[in-house]
């Protein structure tokens, strides 16, 4: 179920952030939804603080600035959500102690990890099945996107499913099962400065590096049902190399 967003006002820390990233990026809203997968009118909503923008979005715009998205992403935090104003029907009644849903799912995950240890214990068990439960993927499909394959543990049953060699580097379309995303991978073989690119139909994503990172390779993910009709692409030095699978290709590697 999808929670209401809630507003903001254009003085906040955080509006004012993503104003000045806009500006940092050049580019014009029609710009930014051609790059992201959010509209124009999403991205107008955003800037002028009217709504609340999902953290996907903050960190698209963070990227795409060249700028670090820790900060931005405490801002959004910090930010927060309003909370709903009870229906008149509801106000002066005694709350319910019911817990939400996701308080629900923490204790399950709790539990689970409490019976893990408890077998794990037992003479003759082994221990991965409870560092299964605490390394899983922290994200699924359309949760994932916009964020970084390393960070969300998505990249730990990647698979490469198409790949492209140039003199200078390697390309290739990377696919999480677990994870329902694509994203691009690029490997240079010396510092350069570089921009990967993923895209699927009208969706891209891309984050650009400068030649000294030398930890940033990959682009955003995408949700995705299969790796097939995604398209992974990347510049270095004014070099473009793309790779990807047709939609009607099959690869089971």
């Amino acid at each position: 179920m999808r929670h209401p967003q809630g507003s903001t006002t254009p003085d906040e820390p955080l509006v004012v952030r993503l104003r000045e990233l806009r500006e940092r990026t050049g580019l014009s809203l029609a710009a930014l939804a051609a790059r992201t997968p959010y509209s124009k009118s999403a991205w107008h909503r955003y800037l002028t603080g009217t709504q609340r923008p999902p953290r996907p979005a903050v960190v698209a715009l963070t990227r795409l600035a060249g700028a670090d998205p820790a900060p931005v992403v405490a801002l959004w935090e910090a930010a927060g959500d309003p909370p709903a104003p009870a229906p008149p029907e509801q106000r002066g009644r005694p709350r319910s102690r019911w817990l939400p849903l996701s308080a629900l799912a923490l204790l399950g995950t709790a539990a689970a990890v409490a019976a893990a240890v408890t077998v794990a214990a037992r003479p003759g068990t082994p221990v991965p099945a409870v560092q299964t439960l605490l390394t899983g993927p922290r994200c699924h499909a359309y949760s994932c996107q916009g964020e970084l394959p390393v960070a969300s543990v998505c990249a730990r049953d990647a698979q490469t499913k198409s790949t492209v060699t140039d003199s200078g580097y390697d390309v290739r379309l990377r696919y999480s099962p677990a994870c329902g995303t694509a994203w691009s991978e690029v490997r240079v073989r010396s510092p350069r400065a570089r921009e990967v690119s993923v895209r699927a139909g009208q969706d891209r994503l891309s984050a650009s590096y400068a030649a000294d990172d030398s930890t940033g390779y990959s682009s955003p993910m995408l949700a995705v049902r299969s790796p097939r009709g995604v398209e992974a692409c990347a510049e270095v030095g004014g070099q473009l190399a793309c790779t990807g699978l047709d939609v009607e290709e099959v690869d089971e590697g």
